[in-house]
């Protein structure tokens, strides 16, 4: 393996950490190597040489995700196979609106690629800077455009995969349509890496909006939040296209956290973050903007507004937005929950879980942000002032995850919205998840890997 990767492509040794520790730090491993080859071909010949020697192999993007489902396990025996490496845009054919990109390119770079191309590749989350498309594949990311554009899915045309035992499917494609069998590309996609390594994809494109404008709106509570997003969708259609909320807890920690984060608002119950992308340029767009939120407060859905003047001031607001996930690792682990719920369903599930959670617990503090527009909340719980984190986690999780997870599940919602199942809910996922659907899965599973070498002990 090192003759075929190079002294750059073979890790073995010294300081692997980056490679071992998920992002939260909740899955330290030991990886028997790091091989990171530069094409498919190498992932191929790596893949078929694992596969001859039975050894398992853990596929890692950028190492981003936030269920433990791309680091090994602590027996050193799991190879690391990272994708970072196998960063170039292939293609960008700007008359069929699509981008083809290696599963190593950083996702920040991708949407840099499109926008060169006078295009937009509308996928975007917190972690764009460092997560990479075939981990946003991998795990069907969504992130704050979803109400518009749909997850990674949506966004996905075709897929380049080496199998479990080393073959390449050559599935990259900028077709629309292609009814010609089984669609073999959702079936990778979202697989985080137990049925194939995703070494590249051809992504959807789409126009440029002329204008992009962002406003933050204070509500009373999460049902005024839920009515002014019906106002917004009934206002501006397919413009809008990020509807976020936050709570006032989430709000107060990034302000002890990161205090230099300047709330242009005063804090309230809840508190939306709204963008518009008009396609008719900047007087329509304010019109809108300004009709809406003028509605809002008539309706008394909206206690106080602020659209933002300039691009800074845009960025400044989802920096606010984006930095509930920082301020949280700064306070240290928490309990996590990437939920998701028919929109109508949200309030309710937000009231009952608040009170259940406050008498289970007195001084618990609840962090409710997400995309609201899509109905996706992380909902995530801290330990009250004055207890360990740590000590709060292994007294607590399981308890409060069952209560979370039972009340999602008593309203026909889902446990894992787009961060995947990974280690952290497997357990949960073949507790909860129908038989029958459990038994596919684990069929597909076989049928795919039957040695069971690609992330071993993830998702199943």
């Amino acid at each position: 393996m090192q003759q075929r990767l190079g002294e750059a492509g073979l890790l073995r040794g010294g300081d692997l950490s980056a490679y071992e520790q998920d992002w939260r730090k909740r899955y330290p491993g030991r990886a028997l190597a790091v091989a990171r080859p530069a094409s498919t071909d190498d992932v191929a010949a790596v893949i078929r040489l694992c596969h001859q020697h039975r050894v398992a192999v853990v596929p890692q993007g950028g190492n981003t995700g936030l269920v433990g489902g791309s680091t090994p396990d602590d027996s050193g025996r799991q190879l690391v196979l990272s994708l970072a490496r196998m960063k170039r845009v292939r293609e960008v054919d700007v008359a069929n609106a699509s981008l083809t990109a290696e599963a190593g390119c950083v996702l920040a770079e991708v949407q840099a690629a499109a926008v060169r191309a006078g295009l937009l590749f509308p996928l975007s989350l917190a972690a764009e800077g460092s997560c990479t498309l075939g981990g946003n594949l991998a795990t069907n990311a969504g992130g704050t455009q979803v109400l518009r554009y749909g997850n990674a899915r949506e966004l996905c045309l075709g897929l380049e995969v080496v199998t479990a035992t080393g073959e390449v499917w050559h599935g990259l494609s900028g077709l629309r349509k292609d009814n010609t069998g089984y669609d073999l590309r959702d079936l990778f996609i979202g697989s985080e890496g137990t049925l194939g390594v995703i070494t590249a994809a051809t992504m959807k494109l789409y126009p440029q909006p002329r204008e992009r404008l962002t406003a933050l709106a204070t509500c009373a509570s999460l049902e005024d939040a839920v009515a002014l997003l019906g106002l917004a969708r009934e206002r501006s259609g397919d413009a809008l296209t990020g509807y976020e909320v936050m709570n006032r807890a989430s709000l107060a920690l990034v302000a002890r956290e990161l205090p230099q984060l300047a709330q242009p608002l005063a804090h309230a119950a809840w508190t939306v973050l709204l963008e518009l992308s008009d396609a008719e340029g900047a007087e329509h767009a304010r019109g809108v903007f300004e009709g809406l939120l003028e509605a809002g407060v008539e309706r008394g859905c909206v206690q106080d507004a602020a659209i933002a003047q300039n691009l800074h001031q845009a960025r400044s607001f989802w920096h606010l937005r984006e930095s509930i996930p920082l301020a949280q690792a700064q306070a240290g682990l928490n309990i996590k929950h990437d939920i998701s719920l028919p929109v109508s369903s949200i309030p309710g599930f937000v009231t009952e879980m608040d009170a259940a959670l406050a008498a289970y617990l007195p001084g618990i503090e609840v962090i409710d942000f997400g995309h609201l527009g899509d109905g996706n909340l992380h909902y995530n719980v801290q330990a009250p002032a004055g207890v360990a984190p740590a000590t709060f986690l292994a007294d607590h999780e399981a308890a409060i995850n069952t209560r979370v997870y039972d009340a999602v599940q008593r309203r026909g919602g889902s446990i894992s919205a787009e961060h995947g199942i990974g280690r952290l809910k497997r357990e949960e996922l073949g507790a909860r998840k129908d038989p029958t659907a459990l038994a596919l899965m684990r069929a597909i599973k076989r049928a795919l890997d039957p040695l069971d070498l690609l992330n071993p002990g993830r998702v199943l």
